[in-house]
């Protein structure tokens, strides 16, 4: 097997991830002007109206793409271009009979699932629609993962997402226009249910332009299919009948672990708007600070996430072509890979992060919330990264490998220690929104072990310990040193002011990546072999070699 063959996931990998990490910034850059229109109340009915529709998302056609790409990639492997096609038409009449009916549910049943938060029902309705759309789309990306492609995906994310970022905004704004200068918590009400409502239409606008560059492509991409199907000679042709079969088998325990994975969010904002009122909190209060939680610090802590979100997907093809083939030898290569390379980058993110939360809040969403809740946050849960990033990719290897009711119930397990976290927490201190980050990193950290222990039972694989972890940690609390001296002269001198922080970030950044570079090279994280297989690796290793740090 050549090196092209061993690097050609983490290739995909990194370009969904570059396309993930562009997603995110256009979500952080359009997070400000949103919250200065609609306010933290409007953002917290948002975020618990997006919580409900995540779930039923993941429940109707989340887990689609990483379904069809690993049914389609595993018939390619074995040059089944007609059954593969097969699985692609199956999957499109699954989504659209589910999608449907999920779109349905969540218009008519959205006040039975808001019950505590009436503010957030109108949102909720608004993306019932998407729902639908999104299972379409998801067949699609899972179509072009399966061939072993990520671009598509990736473009149709940042187009997805700068639509969703100029739609959230723009509908936000013409939805609270008559009631801005009114005064009086009637019109503050409407101000912020409207202005949710607005940035719910954004999101539905996104995925339908995802869906249609996807669609483009695909018709582009028809006449290469067509001559692989007519020089097929597969002579046992799959039945739709099977091929359903085979993706509810499939799906059905990704949903049920995607699910569980993803429902401790609407869990915890359920438990906490709950728990809060019934402990005197007014529920626009409760509706403002998990507005905090789920506008400044889940929105920051997913930004580097996507990294290993975009390698898990990128992932599940590659194992699963090795497992219908046997080979154990390229499955566990590409489990070390992906590991280390997700560590190289999560770590260093999560220090960073949390030395740098004053200034990042300050720049992204307005100098006053650098002294708010939201940077505290920040400070306390950015180990939360490691945990997520980990945890996400150990999911996909899972997954790949087959595995799928592993996560299931590794996942049904970390809820409830979420659970009991957060009830704990919320009941006897008086923590209050830090419980839910408490909550979370337990859930996260539990979903890490157990995935670990799980891979290396069902392969064997031995987790190098010193250079992905323990070295990665030494580089980055050494950056975290130098960024930090940096972050303290701004705050001294220049705290308070836009500027301040955004010249604070522009200097600390750079220089800490270039101290982790040096210090990861200089402590041999990667060997000469590994950064050649590494995208763009020849340019590191260059760049080390005349550094003089090989």
């Amino acid at each position: 097997m050549g090196k092209k063959q061993k690097s050609s996931f983490l290739v995909q990998g990194t370009i969904l991830a570059a396309a993930s990490l562009i997603c995110r910034v256009i979500g952080l850059l359009y997070r400000r002007p949103l919250t200065a229109i609609i306010g933290n109340e409007g953002m917290g009915y948002y975020g618990f109206a997006y919580n409900v529709y995540s779930i039923i998302l993941l429940i109707a056609s989340f887990s689609i793409p990483l379904a069809v790409s690993k049914s389609i990639a595993a018939r390619l492997a074995m040059k089944e271009y007609k059954n593969a096609q097969r699985v692609f038409h199956g999957a499109l009449v699954y989504v659209v009979i589910v999608g449907g009916g999920a779109g349905l549910i969540t218009f008519f049943g959205a006040p039975a699932f808001l019950p505590n938060q009436p503010g957030a029902v109108l949102a909720l309705r608004t993306m019932a629609p998407t729902i639908f759309l999104s299972g379409i789309l998801g067949v699609l990306r899972g179509y072009f993962q399966g061939h072993s492609t990520m671009v598509p995906t990736s473009v149709s994310q940042i187009l997805e997402q700068i639509l969703n970022a100029i739609f959230s905004v723009l509908m936000a704004y013409v939805l609270v226009a008559p009631y801005v200068g009114i005064s009086g918590k009637v019109a503050t009400y409407k101000l912020a249910k409207y202005g949710a409502a607005g940035s719910a239409i954004g999101t539905g606008v996104g995925v339908l332009t995802g869906l249609l560059f996807c669609g483009i492509i695909y018709w582009v991409y028809r006449p290469k299919v067509k001559r692989q199907i007519a020089a097929d000679k597969t002579k046992k042709i799959e039945s739709y009948q099977r091929i359903l079969k085979i993706l509810l088998l499939t799906i059905t325990p990704v949903i049920f672990s995607t699910a569980i994975y993803n429902c401790s969010a609407i869990i915890d904002s359920t438990l906490f708007s709950t728990i809060m009122v019934n402990k005197g909190m007014a529920s626009r209060s409760v509706a403002a600070l998990f507005g905090i939680f789920s506008n400044q610090y889940n929105v920051l802590i997913n930004v580097p996430v996507a990294i290993a979100s975009a390698l898990s997907n990128a992932i599940v093809p590659d194992i699963a072509g090795a497992y219908a083939v046997n080979d154990k030898q390229r499955m566990n290569e590409s489990i070390n890979m992906a590991i280390k390379f997700t560590m190289i980058i999560s770590i260093p993110c999560a220090v960073g992060m949390g030395v740098l939360a004053k200034p990042i809040v300050g720049l992204l969403f307005g100098p006053a919330k650098a002294f708010g809740l939201g940077p505290k946050l920040l400070m306390v849960g950015a180990v939360s990264i490691v945990f997520y990033c980990l945890s996400t990719l150990s999911n996909g290897i899972l997954q790949g490998m087959g595995k799928m009711k592993v996560p299931v119930r590794h996942s049904a397990v970390s809820v409830v220690i979420n659970v009991f976290v957060l009830i704990v927490l919320l009941y006897t201190t008086k923590v209050d929104t830090y419980a839910l980050v408490f909550a979370t990193m337990a859930f996260s950290f539990v979903m890490c072990i157990l995935n670990a222990r799980s891979i290396k039972k069902y392969t064997g694989y031995e987790q190098e310990v010193s250079k992905t972890f323990i070295k990665p940690l030494i580089s980055a609390v050494a950056m975290g040193i130098v960024i930090g001296i940096i972050g303290f002269v701004f705050q001294r001198f220049m705290s308070g002011t836009s500027l301040g922080y955004a010249l604070c970030l522009l200097i600390a950044v750079p220089l800490g990546a270039l101290v982790y570079f040096v210090a990861i090279i200089g402590l041999k994280v990667f060997e000469e072999e590994e950064l050649q297989r590494v995208p763009k690796g020849h340019l590191i290793l260059k760049m080390a070699k005349k550094l003089r740090l090989l």
